[in-house]
């Protein structure tokens, strides 16, 4: 067999395992539709919720240089129809004018208590936090967070069970000032409408967005709180919950607007950061892959190493032999069946897509929908992104918290608006 013959082999048959595993992914429309009928056909009266027994809720804000977005997010949560609540902002060093807004926001309102520490990351910030907090419940959010007034009890809401030991909103981008934000606001519909839904349902949400995510105190005390030496805190806290016999709940209601990266630097940052964090975590609970005793959650970890790692990698080096094949006379897929394949994925994007949008009921992002020809470039960078993340693991590269980049900028104005007059009475 001929170099070129093994190369188009390769490819034909890399080509058919990244199909299937994307065909699995279909099975994802009716397990969300299920979630939804089945969060609506319980009666109010037969819910159990922890929002029953009015805990106190530490919401707790770490910052480094987030000078720009701090007193909308606290502002925000203050806003919110639950009351028992305090708001623990904590500064990791920055060397702007964070410090001196959250200790102005802590004089100006009870609820809000500040707290500082010398530039130590993310993890660090948060246990700082953990620390000092007195609630019940424990609510992560970053600084640029924007909370709607029901984020909070729709959070409760999701402690439905007592071994429910950790419950993840839903977050949106907030700034839809640009093409890629735009992209990036359809692409969340359909990671966190459509493949939350499905996963919650499964008893296997591998993460608990660090911008929107509770957890029960005693829980994370038990625990012992972030590692503070990995990238991905919130993925890896995440899995120890599942680890200690707890689940994982997701709550569409509970939502944030948040800033996405806005420039290609940011965001190639903000993925290769995130690569690491999943990297780390699978390093660290490796254990867990396929392991029965966690449920379905261990036996989905080997499907989500695939699809997150194995699949991206196998995506690159199919794109990076395609050229020489077709240069060379021996192309493994006719342009006619290339052709339809294209627009194959054109059509069942665009309908994951809309699908993703109505199960938000977030009909105006339905505008967004003609950054769909991006998504292929998209990947390609995601699949870049996450070679870059190998290699400095491998490396032993330093662990940065690296965050964005604030601009302040509010595309979402019913939002802003509902906040702001919250607020204000």
């Amino acid at each position: 067999m001929t170099f070129l013959n093994a190369a188009s082999l390769f490819v034909q048959a890399g080509g058919l395992v990244i199909l299937c595993f994307g065909m699995v992914k279909v099975a994802y429309v009716p397990l969300a539709l299920y979630f939804n009928w089945f969060q609506r056909s319980k009666p109010p009266k037969h819910r159990y919720s922890v929002l029953s027994e009015r805990p106190l809720v530490s919401v707790i804000v770490p910052g480094y240089n987030e000078a720009v977005v701090i007193t909308k997010c606290v502002e925000s949560i203050l806003a919110s129809r639950y009351l028992r609540l305090e708001v623990i902002l904590v500064d990791d060093g920055s060397t702007d004018s964070t410090a001196q807004i959250m200790a102005g926001l802590a004089d100006q309102y009870d609820r809000v208590r500040f707290l500082s520490q010398s530039n130590a990351g993310k993890g660090a910030a948060l246990n700082f936090g953990i620390a000092a907090a007195q609630g019940d419940i424990l609510m992560f959010v970053d600084a640029d967070g924007i909370f709607a007034p029901d984020t909070l009890m729709s959070m409760l809401e999701g402690f439905d069970h007592p071994k429910v030991g950790a419950v993840c909103g839903d977050d949106r981008p907030v700034n839809l000032n640009r093409v890629q934000t735009m992209m990036l606001a359809v692409l969340s519909h359909v990671g966190t409408g459509l493949v939350r839904r499905a996963l919650s349902l499964l008893h296997c949400l591998p993460i608990v967005s660090g911008n929107i995510g509770a957890f029960r105190s005693d829980l994370v005390r038990q625990l012992g709180g972030f590692h503070e030496d990995t990238l991905g805190e919130d993925l890896e806290l995440t899995w120890r919950v599942y680890k200690a016999g707890y689940r994982v709940r997701f709550q569409p209601k509970a939502l944030v607007y948040a800033e996405s990266p806005s420039t290609m630097g940011g965001l190639w940052r903000q993925r290769v950061r995130w690569s690491r964090g999943l990297l780390q975590t699978l390093r660290l609970h490796r254990g867990m892959l396929g392991r029965p005793r966690y449920g379905m959650f261990g036996p989905f970890l080997v499907f989500n190493a695939i699809t997150m790692v194995a699949i991206p990698m196998l995506q690159l080096f199919i794109l990076a032999v395609l050229p020489y094949l077709y240069l060379a006379g021996e192309g493994p897929v006719p342009g006619e069946v290339f052709a339809i394949l294209g627009w194959l994925g054109l059509f069942v994007s665009l309908a994951l897509a809309c699908f993703s949008i109505g199960l938000n009921r977030s009909w105006k992002d339905l505008r967004f929908v003609w950054t769909l020809p991006l998504w292929p470039l998209y990947s390609v960078f995601v699949g870049l992104a996450l070679a870059s993340a190998i290699v400095k693991e491998i490396k032993g590269s330093p662990a940065k918290w690296n965050k964005l980049q604030r601009t302040g900028v509010i595309s979402v104005t019913a939002t802003e608006s509902t906040f702001r007059n919250e607020v204000s009475t």
